[in-house]
Protein backbone atom coordinates (compact mmCIF):
# COMPACT_ATOMS: atom_id res chain seq x y z
CA UNK A 1 0.00 0.00 0.00
CA UNK A 2 1.31 3.71 -0.83
CA UNK A 3 1.77 5.38 2.25
CA UNK A 4 -0.85 8.42 1.18
CA UNK A 5 -3.02 5.31 0.93
CA UNK A 6 -2.13 4.84 4.38
CA UNK A 7 -3.61 8.02 5.95
CA UNK A 8 -6.19 7.53 3.74
CA UNK A 9 -7.62 4.43 5.13
CA UNK A 10 -6.92 5.69 8.64
CA UNK A 11 -9.14 8.82 8.19
CA UNK A 12 -11.44 6.70 6.35
CA UNK A 13 -11.54 4.05 9.50
CA UNK A 14 -11.74 7.12 11.98
CA UNK A 15 -14.47 9.16 10.24
CA UNK A 16 -16.33 5.64 10.85
CA UNK A 17 -15.83 4.94 14.23
CA UNK A 18 -16.92 8.48 15.46
CA UNK A 19 -20.04 7.80 13.30
CA UNK A 20 -19.41 9.66 10.57
CA UNK A 21 -19.05 9.44 6.48
CA UNK A 22 -16.80 9.75 3.53
CA UNK A 23 -17.13 10.15 0.01
CA UNK A 24 -14.20 10.57 -2.43
CA UNK A 25 -15.27 13.83 -4.61
CA UNK A 26 -15.12 13.86 -8.40
CA UNK A 27 -14.21 17.55 -9.38
CA UNK A 28 -15.75 17.78 -13.02
CA UNK A 29 -14.02 20.58 -14.85
CA UNK A 30 -11.92 21.69 -11.34
CA UNK A 31 -7.80 20.22 -11.01
CA UNK A 32 -6.20 20.38 -7.72
CA UNK A 33 -9.53 19.94 -5.22
CA UNK A 34 -9.52 17.79 -1.88
CA UNK A 35 -10.28 14.32 -2.46
CA UNK A 36 -12.54 13.71 0.52
CA UNK A 37 -15.42 14.99 1.96
CA UNK A 38 -16.15 14.37 5.49
CA UNK A 39 -19.59 14.51 7.60
CA UNK A 40 -19.70 13.62 11.09
CA UNK A 41 -22.74 14.19 13.37
CA UNK A 42 -23.15 17.65 14.87
CA UNK A 43 -20.26 19.48 12.30
CA UNK A 44 -20.76 20.96 9.24
CA UNK A 45 -18.93 18.90 6.06
CA UNK A 46 -15.53 19.57 5.38
CA UNK A 47 -13.03 18.31 2.98
CA UNK A 48 -9.69 16.54 3.14
CA UNK A 49 -6.62 16.00 1.08
CA UNK A 50 -4.62 13.23 2.19
CA UNK A 51 -0.65 13.17 1.94
CA UNK A 52 2.06 10.84 1.89
CA UNK A 53 3.94 11.00 5.15
CA UNK A 54 5.62 14.60 4.95
CA UNK A 55 4.85 15.36 1.45
CA UNK A 56 3.11 19.29 0.98
CA UNK A 57 0.29 20.15 -1.20
CA UNK A 58 1.37 21.05 -4.91
CA UNK A 59 1.09 24.99 -5.80
CA UNK A 60 -2.32 24.53 -7.44
CA UNK A 61 -3.45 22.83 -4.72
CA UNK A 62 -2.80 25.31 -2.33
CA UNK A 63 -4.92 27.58 -4.68
CA UNK A 64 -8.09 25.40 -4.94
CA UNK A 65 -8.21 25.08 -1.03
CA UNK A 66 -7.52 29.03 -0.54
CA UNK A 67 -10.64 29.58 -3.13
CA UNK A 68 -12.64 26.90 -1.71
CA UNK A 69 -11.98 28.21 1.89
CA UNK A 70 -12.90 32.14 1.01
CA UNK A 71 -16.06 30.53 0.06
CA UNK A 72 -16.69 29.45 3.44
CA UNK A 73 -15.67 25.66 3.26
CA UNK A 74 -12.87 23.98 5.85
CA UNK A 75 -10.46 22.44 4.20
CA UNK A 76 -7.49 19.99 5.87
CA UNK A 77 -4.80 18.44 4.06
CA UNK A 78 -3.01 15.27 6.48
CA UNK A 79 -0.35 13.86 6.08
CA UNK A 80 -0.08 10.97 9.19
CA UNK A 81 -2.50 9.83 11.47
CA UNK A 82 -1.74 12.21 14.13
CA UNK A 83 -3.01 15.09 11.87
CA UNK A 84 -6.02 13.10 11.22
CA UNK A 85 -6.90 12.52 14.66
CA UNK A 86 -6.31 16.37 15.46
CA UNK A 87 -9.03 16.87 12.28
CA UNK A 88 -11.66 14.68 13.76
CA UNK A 89 -11.38 15.77 17.47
Amino acid sequence: MRPEARVEKYLHDRVRIVGGEHRRVSWVGRRHAPDDMIKIPGRFPFFVECKAPGEKPRAGQLREHERLRRMGFKVFVVSSETEVDMVLL
